[in-house]
């Protein structure tokens, strides 16, 4: 999951209340359905950092709550404000994540792609600006074993 941290970063979640806060604004089919069809209470949540100095994965959070529609896209003075969205077959969902464990240091992004066995990591495609990507296992444990050594 990408943020940006001048708007909400790993630390501000580590200070959220009970370390946890909900994933709104999402308003991209495709990150909305990897959050609807393939997030689950428990999985693992590499938190990443764009258009940051530098921009990387900066901890692992976890999914603390599976989705549920997202009540920003409800409100006019949301800057997430869906006035198409019905309130009975919501468009947009939000999931909640939990923070785990902040890395020493940032994983940057030119480590993950220099990275062997990431080669293929969404997040890493060139035109990606999904805030929501899924990463296989593998990758998760790659990024985590990166991010641990700092």
């Amino acid at each position: 999951m990408k943020s940006e941290p001048d708007v909400f970063s790993f630390d501000d979640l580590l200070a959220a209340p009970k370390r946890t806060t909900s994933w709104e604004g999402v308003r991209n089919y495709q990150a909305r359905n990897f959050m609807r069809d393939e997030m689950a209470v428990g999985d693992g949540v590499l938190y990443y950092h764009s258009n940051a100095d530098p921009a990387g994965v900066a901890g692992i959070a976890e999914v603390a709550r599976t989705a549920y529609p997202d009540p920003t896209q409800f409100d006019p003075k949301s800057e997430y404000h869906d006035p198409k969205s019905d309130p009975d077959a919501p468009t947009w969902l939000m999931v909640d994540v939990r923070a785990v464990e902040r890395f020493p240091e940032v994983v940057t992004l030119d480590r993950l792609r220099t990275t062997k066995g990431l080669e293929e990591m969404l997040v890493l495609r060139r035109g990606n600006r999904l805030s929501v990507t899924p990463v296989t296992p593998r990758e998760f444990e790659i990024v985590a074993r990166l991010g641990r050594a700092g």
